[in-house]
């Protein structure tokens, strides 16, 4: 029975082919104009965070007596990778990391199933304990960042007006939040003076009671009639600053109210715990998500007209600008890499054009568009995005989707050469070319599946490349059968010029010296088989010469800047380093816009920002510069500003770049683990000392260094229990001194003001002499602090890590120019060995920062191997029907790592995980050009041709194919060798493509014919082993 030929289908129902192709085109160009934009593509950051406070405890305390139970429970959760957490003096923090590639509802399960086991242990905590507080959304991005900045408004006025931009924003369709950043929290400050109230006879303690009785919230009873039930309310709660200071206070007989013994007034909390400064100016910002599945660019411009037309009611002197812009980037970027769409898809047709003359050029190059088309309608209904990966992948694929159509249209033109009408040899070229093309691309998309299918946070970002590449490299073959037959039988000519000369299109010089030098490769197999086994054990030991990389430095103008003060530092002094570097970036002429963040990292405006949780020592800065040579200008002067120490030498100073891929914080790491605090410190200095000897990083420090300073009183019980002070009542006393007592909540509609009662400024900011605060008995006695208590100065650790509840330090290293985080720590590892040596029992070193990333995407990738290995053999043996066959086309996948190597050192490009990718890919491209040049030769074979005549004859007449597949595909890589990101790959394919061209071309025939003990015709029992009916480890022979 006649098997089913698509191409005789196509070239005899061509008004349907041709409304195929017309739709394919139309559909496909709404598609892609429908198609989402987006920087990079989404992925799950599988962490959670929960936040606890307990006012008072030292670090220590909120260590083991908090995060300690909460860490224990969290353990107990399936899929945990680690549990990182942190204390500090009152309050600390956790981080769980669940592993990489979790799905998003198995990390909604995770993060449902967190809440619920620390809600089962909240109840054990210390009174006192406020919290946690949880944040899950690291993955919500924000699209637009504004600054509205009001010099002749008040603060809580200019709050005010914040929300109401707020809601103007939330309107927008695909907004999904708004959040306001930088706001401080209003409060009532009570402020009194200690002497003065001494001298009426007063305490603060008086003061908190009084306020507390007024704004009770009692229930004040219900009157029950024989029809309803009528409640009753007392009127007096607190709702203004002038009911603060109504509030009745008993002096002796007199009777005083509030505001005529303490200063009662609205404040901003003092200090505050984050703020904002756009260009050296106080600021709120705004910032705007994205709802899923919304398209970036549509919002952005959404946006802008609103902007606009807020902007036209703000007051006078109002501004609302623009801090990040993602929808501007993102079209930057999109633009960028259809540019270089652009130019690969011109280099692509030029090579077919020169190679295969115009009307066979054009027939190949009709193919693109209509690959492109069936790709973006599997996108648009897929809600697949374009952004970098997506973008690259087409780019990888548009090498490679032409290759079909060239070998489709190669084999056509041949037959019509040798005399066949275009109808005959359209059919033809399916029966012979079909299901080795098929397999051929089935390969090539099994190379890639490891990224498909990688769970890691590496995969999901890049797991589109699988996906993209897949289904172009399907339709490119679909198109290759049906639309390029009949593009064939109408725009190729009726007769070729071949056969107008009955001349043998292979029977010409260049053919003639490729046949000898085949021959020769065939006769001289071993040779050529030991060369090339040579070439590869050479390219394997290359390889360590090359550096490795985990993600490249993004291609953005932006640069960070991490100020870091001692442990310890007030956010005063935080907010005075801010200001002086604040002069520095004024008078840079290159930097256009810095925004400053004081007392946390800065919104996540970028999808591979490191989040940093809340420090009042730590503030970071986002530099905005015109491009990159002036980002790296900036960066050189900064970096000489921060090693000179002179401006700011309190302060540890980081400028780095944005990177691409998952965020790795510092570059090189190394954790010190164990259960002694003091024992950890130790072995991290000399791990630290040992680093800072390497020329391939640059300031190396530890994660928490210095201990602070903590004044310890020592109340003497007995003392204090003949005056009738309790231990509570000494420590709200000092509090109320030094920092101020929350004692109630003013209520105004659905916001609640904490009303504090403190001391005034000079007292609070005079700790020298603490041991004179006054202490008021119930007795009425007033005595200084130090009557009753000795004050002892001791130095206390400021924070503390710990990973899976084990005692970490790391220490931490910025790279040398040039340098790539995974070998600076190859390189410095073995400098460790004797510490590691010498650890006492409990103790270990391990790899962290770009390296442990890396490992643990390689991890994922090579996980996945097993699958690849099993369905690309499942697709050999498909074709093939032969173990020996099949094996000998899978030996030929990692042959081109012969050129990858050389390439690579030649252009000094790292090898990161997007290099591996594509090397991974490689070997399916290698395999695919494999499989249809032994398919042909068998084919030559069952139609009676010598083995050796076989093998000669095939790998001639597949040469042209072989060569324009590949340089197209090689040509189509060049305008990624521009990008940061795609760089290594390209000049990986590049390279590997050209060297496996020839392997394919030499040592595939030499191959072949040792494999089979194929003999020159002549020679005794000549070609007997190479026959498939003879082939001990074909399966028919196995099985029959």
């Amino acid at each position: 029975m006649k098997s089913f030929n698509l191409s005789e289908w196509a070239v005899t129902h061509r008004a349907m082919v041709l409304f195929l192709i017309i739709a394919t085109l139309i559909v496909g160009t709404f598609s892609f104009t429908r198609l989402g934009r987006l920087e990079d593509p989404d992925f799950n950051v599988p962490a959670m965070t929960a936040v606890v406070a307990w006012p008072g405890a030292s670090a220590q305390q909120v260590q083991d007596e908090v995060l300690n139970r909460m860490e224990r429970k969290l353990q107990e959760i399936d899929g945990v990778d680690y549990v990182r957490s942190f204390s500090r003096q009152g309050y600390g923090g956790l981080t769980l990391w669940m592993k990489g590639g979790t799905g998003k509802k198995e990390l909604d399960a995770a993060w449902y199933q967190a809440r619920k086991k620390i809600a089962d242990v909240r109840g054990t905590f210390p009174e006192g304990v406020r919290g946690p507080l949880f944040n899950d959304e690291f993955t919500d991005v924000y699209a637009m960042l504004y600054a509205v900045h009001a010099p002749d408004l008040k603060w809580d006025e200019l709050q005010a007006l914040a929300e109401n931009l707020k809601r103007g924003l939330q309107s927008v369709p695909g907004v999904n939040k708004v959040d306001v950043l930088g706001r401080q929290t209003e409060r009532v400050e009570v402020e009194f003076d200690s002497q003065r109230l001494a001298s009426l006879g007063l305490n603060p303690q008086m003061l908190v009671d009084a306020l507390a009785k007024q704004n009770a919230m009692t229930p004040s009873g219900a009157a029950e009639g024989r029809a309803e039930r009528t409640y009753v309310r007392i009127s007096g709660a607190l709702h203004s600053v002038a009911d603060v200071e109504a509030i009745p206070i008993e002096a002796g007989s007199r009777l005083l109210r509030l505001a005529d013994v303490a200063t009662v007034r609205s404040a901003l909390e003092d200090p505050p715990s984050f703020t904002v400064r756009h260009n050296g100016e106080s600021v709120l910002a705004i910032g705007v998500t994205l709802s899923r599945n919304s398209n970036l660019l549509a919002l952005g411009q959404a946006l802008d007209q609103r902007q606009a037309e807020l902007r036209s009611s703000l007051p006078a002197g109002v501004t609302m600008e623009k801090i990040a812009d993602q929808p501007t980037v993102v079209d930057d970027a999109v633009w960028e890499f259809e540019r270089s769409f652009l130019e690969a898809l011109a280099i692509v047709l030029v090579v077919c054009f020169v190679a295969l003359g115009w009307r066979t050029g054009i027939v190949v190059a009709a193919s693109v568009p209509l690959v492109l088309g069936v790709v973006a309608i599997v996108m648009y209904l897929a809600g697949w995005a374009l952004d970098r990966i997506s973008l690259g992948a087409l780019i990888i694929a548009l090498g490679l989707l032409v290759d079909d159509a060239i070998i489709a249209v190669e084999m056509m033109v041949v037959k019509m050469e040798q005399g066949w009408d275009r109808v005959k040899a359209a059919t033809f070229a399916y029966t012979s070319t079909a299901l080795p093309m098929l397999t051929g691309t089935l390969v090539t998309v099994a190379g890639f599946m490891p990224v498909g299918f990688a769970k890691s946070i590496s995969g999901e970002y890049a797991g589109g490349i699988f996906w993209v590449v897949g289904v172009a490299l399907l339709a490119s073959w679909l198109v290759a059968v049906v639309f390029t037959p009949y593009l064939g039988v109408v725009m190729l000519p009726k007769t070729m010029a071949a056969h107008q000369t009955h001349h043998d299109p292979y029977d010409r010089p260049l053919y003639r010296r490729l046949r000898g030098a085949i021959d020769w490769c065939v006769d001289h197999r071993r040779t050529v088989l030991a060369a090339t086994v040579g070439l590869f054990v050479l390219a394997a030991a290359g390889m360590t010469l090359v550096q490795q990389q985990f993600f490249p430095t993004a291609s953005r103008p932006e640069l960070l800047v991490d100020l870091r003060l001692r442990e310890g530092s007030s956010f005063r002094a935080t907010e005075a380093a801010v200001a002086t570097l604040e002069l520095a970036l004024k008078a840079d002429k290159q930097i256009e816009t810095f925004t400053a963040y004081t007392g946390a990292g800065a919104p996540r405006f970028y999808l591979s920002l490191q989040p940093e949780l809340p420090n009042p020592g730590y503030a970071q800065f986002v530099i905005k510069t015109a491009g990159i040579p002036e980002r790296e200008a900036v960066r050189e002067r900064l970096l000489k500003l921060f090693n000179a120490d002179e401006l700011l030498p309190d302060v540890r100073g980081r400028v780095l770049r944005l990177d691409f891929g998952p965020p790795v914080g510092f570059p090189v790491q190394f954790r010190v683990i164990g259960p002694d605090t003091a024992q950890v410190r130790e072995i991290a200095y000399r791990v630290r000392d040992a680093v800072r000897t390497s020329p391939l990083v640059r300031d190396t420090q530890l994660e928490w260094n210095e201990q602070v300073r903590t004044l310890r009183v020592h109340v003497d019980q007995d003392k204090a229990r003949l005056l009738g002070l309790s231990t509570q009542e000494i420590s709200q006393m000092t509090q109320a001194v030094l920092t101020g007592v929350p004692v109630t909540q003013m209520r105004r509609g659905e916001e609640l003001i904490d009303v504090v009662v403190r001391s005034t400024s000079d007292e609070r900011l005079a700790l020298e002499h603490l041991q004179d605060i006054s202490l008021f008995s119930r007795t009425g006695a007033v005595v200084p602090l130090s009557q009753i208590a000795t004050i002892e100065t001791v130095f206390e650790e400021p924070v503390l890590w710990r990973r899976n509840r084990d005692m970490m330090l790391s220490v931490r290293s910025d790279l040398a120019d040039g340098v790539q985080g995974p070998y600076a720590t190859q390189q410095i590892w073995p400098s460790l060995k004797p510490i590691i040596d010498r650890l006492p029992p409990g103790y270990r070193i391990e790899q962290g920062g770009a390296i442990e990333e890396s490992d643990k995407s390689n991890a994922a990738l090579f996980a996945v191997f097993p699958v690849m290995f099993v369905v690309t053999l499942f697709f050999l043996m498909l074709q093939l029907q032969s173990f020996s066959r099949m094996a000998m086309v899978f030996m030929t996948a990692p042959l081109g790592l012969i050129g990858v190597v050389p390439a690579l050192l030649a252009f000094n490009a790292p090898f990161g995980f997007v290099a591996l990718l594509g090397v991974i890919a490689l070997g399916g491209m290698i395999m695919r050009n494999a499989v249809i040049l032994v398919d042909q030769i068998d084919q030559d074979i069952a139609q009676g041709s010598a083995p050796w005549q076989a093998i000669v004859e095939a790998t001639t007449r597949r040469a042209r194919p072989v060569v324009l597949t590949a340089a197209a595909a090689i040509f189509a890589m060049i305008p990624l060798t521009r990008s940061i990101f795609w760089g290594p790959m390209a000049i990986s394919i590049m390279g590997g493509l050209i060297v496996a061209t020839a392997l394919t071309l030499a040592a595939v025939p030499a191959l072949y014919a040792l494999w089979f003990g194929v003999r020159r015709p002549g020679d005794s029992a000549a070609g007997a082993a190479a026959s498939p009916a003879n082939d001990p480890m074909n399966s028919t022979a196995m099985t029959g």
